[in-house]
């Protein structure tokens, strides 16, 4: 007995609670059990815990070159901000864990009762409606870290196992309730691609698909038949994107500070103040650029050892995967249009929060206004045109900033200098946390059911077709008379 309890404790000190060495174990394990080499899953193992690492590095970087003006701007003006950016929000979200105690590795169990909830979902389909699997798997880490955060939040009276167990469930409950509102919208774009998305707009795609027939109307211009100035390619590329509007940002944040009160009142020390805005921002990028490859690497190896395992247990399902895959089916011009357009509407809400004296000041992230209103463009183009995806993405810009100003708040995350700042998060979750935080245990009971009933009202509407969309495309353009 004392050998198994000295096991255990070991486990749990060095691995359990060491998430880097708990994501290379997971993957270790399930390239194990797909019979690979064990000098593949040995290498996977490696991949994902030095990824891990790089991404604590980045992730750091991001708190700790922001700290001091999220500091400057409390104390100057008693004014908080947040960066409304998934990746400042999983920072937030693990900083905000840390700092009531819990270990970050709650996070990664919760992941995986995400995760094999959803595969159950989708094993059970005949019964369940659910049609898609989750497989995104940064955006599974981001979106685990700010529901851990979330649950612990709203009930920080449960244990940590109890408190694994409702963010898993329901966070797998969301991953495949949500992804499965995109089958048919991802269908028409793709012309049966084989995909859904999973991301972090899943509700805003469905959301999109409907209203944007209403808005543009039969006869609207797609935006092929537009031409757009060139220079606005630039923003394709993330690292000038980020880089700029950092810029933008930290120059009108640390202008209103002033030099004088950096140098003095936080004993910032430089040399130009132009410069040292520009390598405030730039840094920005740069954590950011480090963040991403961590992330890319370890969720490289943890989706891979995962993935076979669900392919042949799920046949007939289709995996839901990054937003960015439905990019090349729809408009070339959709998601500069929907970056220019939902950044209009951020900056306008964000003008708005400071006219009207916000506690709380928003900072444009890219991921949101970037990936967000891109994915949305290229939707709302396909099913009504260039005014339809206008103005869906405008006003999605302005539901973004004010719906991450409530979370901000609400949640407490704006004392780490973030929130997750995704469509879906702003909106869905916002209500599902606030149900849950008034509501208690009845509220997260009321959320849980409200998904679920989902797919069930999908699949009554059209019970004929509800699978064939996925299983032979063909035959469902041909009784649904799709060109």
């Amino acid at each position: 007995m004392e050998f198994l309890k000295s096991v255990w404790m070991f486990f749990q000190t060095n691995i359990l609670t060491q998430p880097a060495f708990f994501v290379g174990f997971l993957v270790l394990i399930g390239y194990l059990l797909l019979k690979r080499p064990f000098y593949q899953a040995y290498a996977g193992f490696v991949k994902a815990t030095v990824g891990y690492l790089i991404l604590n590095v980045g992730s750091g970087g991001l708190v700790s070159n922001f700290r001091p003006i999220l500091a400057g701007l409390n104390q100057r003006f008693n004014l908080n901000a947040a960066v409304i950016d998934p990746y400042f929000g999983q920072s937030a979200a693990t900083a905000a864990l840390e700092a009531v105690g819990r270990t970050t590795s709650l996070v990664f169990l919760g992941l995986l009762v995400a995760f094999f909830l959803n595969i159950l979902l989708v094993a059970l389909r005949k019964v369940t409606k659910i049609r898609t699997l989750f497989i995104t798997g940064h955006i599974m880490v981001q979106q685990s870290s700010t529901a851990m955060w979330m649950t612990v939040f709203c009930f920080p009276q449960l244990q940590d196992v109890t408190a694994v167990i409702l963010m898993g469930v329901l966070l797998g409950v969301f991953w495949a309730v949500s992804a499965n509102l995109t089958v048919e919208p991802t269908q028409r774009l793709t012309d049966g691609g084989g995909f859904a998305v999973g991301h972090q707009q899943m509700f805003g795609v469905w959301l999109v698909n409907k209203l944007a027939p209403k808005i543009g109307g039969k006869d609207a211009k797609s935006l092929d038949e537009l031409e757009l100035p060139g220079w606005l390619s630039i923003f394709s590329d993330n690292v000038v994107a980020t880089s700029t509007l950092m810029l933008l940002f930290f120059g009108i944040l640390l202008s209103v500070l002033g030099p004088t009160f950096l140098k003095e009142g936080l004993g910032i020390k430089f040399n130009s103040f132009p410069f040292y805005v520009m390598t405030t921002a730039f840094n920005m990028a740069v954590y950011l650029s480090i963040l991403q490859l961590g992330v890319r690497m370890f969720v490289a190896e943890l989706t891979e050892s995962f993935t076979g395992i669900s392919e042949k247990l799920l046949p007939g399902s289709v995996p839901s995967v990054d937003c960015a895959a439905t990019y090349g089916f729809g408009s070339a011009n959709a998601p500069i249009i929907g970056f220019f357009f939902g950044a209009l509407g951020q900056f306008l809400a964000i003008i708005g929060l400071v006219v009207f004296k916000s506690p709380i000041l928003i900072i444009t992230g890219f991921v949101p206004v970037f990936f967000d209103n891109a994915t949305f463009a290229v939707f709302a183009n396909k099913a009504s045109g260039f005014k339809a995806a206008a103005i869906l993405t405008f006003c999605s810009g302005i539901i973004q900033v004010l719906g991450g100003a409530v979370c901000a708040s609400v949640f407490q995350t704006y004392q780490y200098g973030g929130w997750h700042g995704n469509f879906d998060m702003d909106t869905v979750w916002l209500v599902g946390g606030l149900l849950q935080k008034y509501a208690g245990i009845i509220g997260y009971v009321v959320c849980l059911v409200a998904l679920l009933i989902i797919p069930q009202l999908q699949y009554r509407k059209d019970p004929e077709h509800y699978f064939q969309v996925v299983e032979d495309w063909d035959a469902y353009k041909a009784a649904k008379g799709i060109e």
